[in-house]
């Protein structure tokens, strides 16, 4: 018996793709698609023949099916790259960074406050090598305002290997080879 599918079906039919595809950001791009066009082709065909309720409760669990998927890309039980650890794990390195960076130029202020607390004229803190450029103050009657302080290429650079890291990103070569090896 065929069925029409109503746009309330066909909601809950691409709620289900999208709750099972967040559940797959671990996979790569070409594998997410085309999981995501099987299993929508699937449900719709299912919700013709038996309804979209029952279509969706024989799909099952949606986060056991996830992990069926990603065990048929990577394996069992072997270790995967995980991209919002990677994201946390350079999110973390911003953080300390900006703290890092943020210290030394209110330390650098408040020495030439403790000299003279009513200072006014140009300083110039030349900053942590490597990591930030140099910061200009303007202090008037103990008041200042700074410019500069910039990041340099090599801490964007370690935000990168903090990523890549903390994500275990190298654990896609193994994947990709095999996938290029099919091609």
């Amino acid at each position: 018996m065929t069925r029409s599918l109503t746009w309330a079906d066909r909601l809950r039919i691409e709620r289900a793709v999208w709750t099972l595809d967040t559940y797959l950001t671990d996979l790569p791009r070409k594998s997410r698609i085309t999981q995501r066009r099987e299993v929508r082709t699937n449900l719709r065909a299912a919700a013709d023949d038996v309804g979209t309720v029952e279509a969706l409760r024989r799909l099952g669990n949606l986060r056991r099916l996830a992990a069926g998927y990603l065990a048929a890309e990577y394996g069992e039980w072997q270790p995967r790259p995980e991209w919002k650890t990677g994201a946390a794990c350079m999110l973390l390195a911003v953080l300390l960074m900006t703290k890092l960076v943020a210290v030394g130029q209110t330390a650098f202020a408040d020495g030439i406050r403790a000299v003279d607390p009513h200072a006014s004229g140009t300083f110039h803190w030349h900053g942590f090598t490597y990591l930030n450029q140099e910061t200009t103050y303007t202090f008037v009657d103990g008041r200042y305002s700074t410019l500069g302080g910039a990041w340099t290429p090599l801490v964007y650079a370690g935000f990168a290997v903090a990523f890549i890291l903390g994500g275990r990103l190298w654990r896609l070569l193994p994947a990709w080879r095999r996938r290029n090896a099919d091609d």
